[in-house]
């Protein structure tokens, strides 16, 4: 099972060479199994790749991200056909009802929420009770909007009550960067099992190319909230950055075992698409940090 994240920060060249990614720097080559790699991350415009690399991580189902000038996550290689049946699989997509989609969110906000008041348990702040009223609030398709109420109250308790996510700070820039290192990694297995991010569940912004995942998202991104709460008096640079790429490499326990976060995100995508499919929502399984 492939489980590395491999990022390339400096000038150099990639290429493809019996089954090894090979990273060519001056007159220093490295090279790298393609079977060990989950994802890669081009986190510099100086870096040029074969088209037949590009291919064979393609074909291999590695997740590449590219990054812009200022180093931040910017686009995503995705394959056309990653699954065997993907076309069946994208009309039972725009076949999901109403009904399905609305029960599906309610549980997914509903364990977005218990995280969140387990993280303010956790770090001994305050408003965790309220956090867990609303989550027993959650209706279907979260009609009340117990979860924008419940991220004002989380932010503030976790940031500060003058903390807001509009923000153009060192905080903020952390969170995105790795939700999107999140976000990167649930697209990949989206597309794995067949279907397409654009059609979302409770997301529809007609400019989103990824709807169904920020939908699948939410409950993992306390993760990304834990670490930099715990970083944030850190200034925000190459070395954050690649701390937040890390936690990709990290260990939680997920359905009672102790596994990657790689893994915990293939385990917990593939989870919804079968209560979906099955029409089996109570047989969703909540990722609790």
């Amino acid at each position: 099972m492939s489980f590395r994240t491999v990022v390339i920060s400096n000038k150099s060249k990639l290429s493809y060479k019996n089954n090894y990614l090979v990273v060519k720097k001056e007159d220093n080559e490295r090279y790298i199994h393609i079977s060990e790699i989950d994802t890669v991350i081009i986190d510099s415009i100086a870096v040029s790749i074969t088209s037949y690399l590009l291919l064979e991580l393609s074909n291999n189902k590695v997740n590449i991200i590219f990054c812009n000038e200022k180093r931040n996550p910017y686009s995503q290689l995705i394959p056309f056909y990653n699954s065997y049946n993907t076309s069946k699989k994208v009309l039972l997509q725009t076949k999901w009802t109403k009904k399905i989609k609305d029960e599906m969110w309610q549980k997914i906000i509903e364990n977005k929420i218990l995280n969140q008041a387990t993280l303010l348990i956790k770090l001994k702040k305050n408003n965790s009770d309220t956090l867990i009223s609303y989550a027993k609030e959650v209706q279907l398709g979260d009609k009340t909007n117990r979860e924008g109420h419940a991220a004002k109250v989380y932010f503030n308790s976790l940031f500060g009550k003058k903390f807001s996510r509009n923000q153009p700070n060192d905080i903020n820039a952390a969170l995105n960067y790795g939700y999107a290192i999140i976000l990167s990694a649930i697209n990949k297995e989206i597309s794995i099992n067949g279907y397409i991010t654009e059609l979302g569940i409770n997301h529809r912004n007609d400019y989103n190319y990824y709807n169904l995942t920020c939908d699948f998202m939410e409950p993992l991104r306390i993760l990304i909230d834990e670490f930099v709460y715990h970083n944030r008096k850190r200034e925000f640079n190459k070395e954050y950055k690649m701390d937040l790429v890390n936690i990709l490499n990290h260990k939680y326990k997920y359905q009672n075992k102790e596994l990657f976060l790689t893994d915990i995100i293939k385990l917990y995508v593939r989870n919804i698409f079968k209560c979906i499919e099955k029409n089996e929502i109570e047989s969703y399984k909540r990722f609790i940090i």
